[in-house]
């Protein structure tokens, strides 16, 4: 379920995703961001546009909203207003899932996607470490090894020299 009005960090999140994610999957803004240079203006624009939405959803001020975003009052405001084209597109999103225009189990199932995947690349991280921890123990126990072995003619010199 998406939080429309959401009531903690975790709710505010969720929204948050589901407004970015909505928006860039729209066909009209799949066809603006085809341009490179215009991808990562927009992909930035819809996530301050987006993040800015949720948390003034969750009843946060514009001044707190820019803080926490690190834009001016005067591009949240304008975000917010819809006097931005991605504040207007983040905001239409919104009032599709408000409606139920907006079929959010795709985008749902890209998250979760997402996160699986972030939970397998920790997974392989782990790996990564339990094979480096095997291969020191290896180094270690060779070296005592041969600390031992070094003990043992130190101690057969000695015998030796006396």
């Amino acid at each position: 379920m998406i939080p429309l009005i959401p009531t903690s960090r975790t709710e505010i999140d969720k929204l948050e995703h589901i407004l970015i994610l909505g928006t860039l999957f729209r066909p009209e803004i799949l066809e603006l961001i085809k341009d490179p240079i215009e991808k990562v203006t927009w992909v930035d624009s819809l996530a301050i546009a987006a993040g800015a939405l949720a948390r003034e959803k969750a009843g946060y001020t514009v001044r707190e909203i820019a803080e926490e975003l690190g834009r001016t009052e005067q591009t949240i405001r304008k975000h917010l207003k819809g006097e931005t084209k991605a504040g207007k597109l983040v905001r239409e999103t919104y009032e599709m899932l408000k409606r139920g225009e907006l079929n959010i189990e795709e985008v749902e199932k890209f998250l979760e996607a997402v996160v699986r995947k972030e939970e397998l690349e920790k997974l392989s991280d782990l790996k990564k470490l339990e094979e480096e921890i095997e291969r020191l123990k290896k180094e270690k126990d060779a070296l005592l090894e041969k600390i031992q072995k070094t003990k043992e003619l130190l101690k057969t010199a000695l015998e030796v020299l006396e």
